[in-house]
């Protein structure tokens, strides 16, 4: 299949395909310089989110371009994503949590008193 792409569309492509690897790049960054599991969890979601986003929408236009219809099944991974991240990123910061509060860890908060209240009752 050697289709040939209007240069604007293969620009747009491109420029998508080159800030994903560049978020994915701050990530990885990211996770090397930030020190503690707690400062890397949300900006590395974040910043592989948004390279997700790329992708995708790089795709979308890719596809629907040659195609010659509009391909929206790409958004179904998008979707997936944008609702999976924030859930599995919290879920992974309360077991950080729960395990440095098992551990003894002076650093962390202490619980809130009206939840530990209503667990006593």
């Amino acid at each position: 299949m050697n289709t040939v792409l209007p240069w604007w569309i293969e620009t747009v492509v491109s420029l998508l395909l080159v800030a994903s690897g560049i978020f994915t790049l701050l990530a990885s960054w990211g996770l090397l310089q930030l020190k503690s599991f707690f400062k890397r969890l949300h900006p590395t979601a974040l910043v592989t989110t948004a390279a997700s986003w790329c992708v995708t929408l790089a795709s979308v236009i890719y596809f629907s371009t040659v195609n010659a219809r509009l391909s929206l099944s790409t958004w179904l991974i998008i979707i997936i994503l944008s609702i999976s991240v924030p859930i599995t990123t919290v879920l992974l910061a309360r077991a950080a949590v729960f395990r440095h509060r098992q551990a003894g860890d002076p650093r962390l908060p202490k619980p809130l008193l009206r939840a530990r209240q209503q667990q006593q009752k």
